[in-house]
């Protein structure tokens, strides 16, 4: 079993929690860095980093800003491109650029951030997340987050609403891993993560067209090998989303995870790490410098 440890890293104005797996007695490939979706934690990402290192990567997989063991902003500020800055200073801290694999929110912070500095990443991987993204699908999205808001009586509850969000994932037999995702306050279950998030005002549903612009304009610039995880049943990234990110970003490609929605990293994350890793080997290990 790959040895994990937990470390904490700056990013702009706040600290952030990580956990980290390095191959045992070999000099490793390079760095992954795993950012997981908005309501999330760094925990989503626990079976991909300890393949990672089993393949001879180091991974980090951190808790974004006001989401699990990392600071809450002070100032509230949530949008995407203050999360992309904390991606520019924790990435400032290592030796040489890293893949950068983003959910959702963490992809969009990615893709912003590698599209304001090309040299951030050595290659970009984006799970279910687009420039153009479904209205509908984001809407359920906020929806289930702000149904949370008032917490739950037991974690059996909490387990509830997530199989009611997500109906075609396999339900865990037991209700205790969803533990790392919450706390528990006067005798409630509440999701571990800043409610503000949801109120910052470039979060907001109007303002989708000027997130899309942005996240289109940053794709245009990305040159480093890029791979877009879809889930086959995702109601986030349609057909024409995903080809138009592959137009975006010449030579970019595509992989969908058979059964998985929106949360692959949840669904099947067993074929997300072996794209992953057919990603890692064919198009970063071989790719010769752009």
């Amino acid at each position: 079993m790959t040895d994990t440890s937990t470390v904490h890293l700056p990013g702009d104005g706040v600290t952030l929690t990580a956990d980290r797996w390095d191959p045992d007695g070999t000099r490793p490939h390079g760095t992954v860095l795993l950012l997981h979706g908005g309501g999330q934690t760094r925990h989503s990402w626990q079976r991909t980093g300890a393949r990672l290192a089993e393949h001879g990567w180091s991974a980090l997989a951190v808790d974004a800003r006001g989401h699990g063991d990392s600071d809450w902003a002070e100032d509230g500020d949530y949008a995407v491109a203050a999360h992309a800055r904390d991606l520019t200073s924790v990435v400032a801290t290592l030796d040489a650029p890293p893949v950068l694999v983003g959910a959702s929110m963490g992809g969009m912070a990615s893709l912003v951030a590698l599209g304001s500095t090309p040299e951030l990443g050595r290659a970009l991987v984006l799970v279910d997340i687009t420039p153009r993204a479904e209205p509908e699908g984001l809407a359920k999205i906020s929806a289930f987050m702000r149904d949370g808001l008032a917490g739950f009586a037991t974690l059996d509850d909490a387990a509830a609403a997530v199989a009611a969000y997500n109906p075609h994932r396999r339900r865990p037999p037991r209700a205790d891993g969803l533990r790392k995702n919450l706390r528990q306050r006067d005798g409630r279950w509440y999701w571990h993560w800043d409610p503000r998030m949801l109120s910052h005002r470039e979060n907001a549903p109007e303002q989708a067209g000027v997130r899309e612009e942005q996240a289109r304009s940053a794709a245009r610039a990305v040159t480093v090998p890029t791979l877009l995880i879809r889930g086959a049943q995702s109601d986030v990234v349609s057909d024409d989303g995903a080809r138009d990110l592959l137009d975006l970003i010449p030579g970019s490609r595509q992989v969908d995870v058979g059964g998985a929605g929106h949360m692959v990293s949840g669904d099947d994350n067993d074929v997300l790490s072996e794209g992953l890793l057919e990603f890692l080997t064919e198009d970063v290990l071989a790719s010769r410098p752009r």
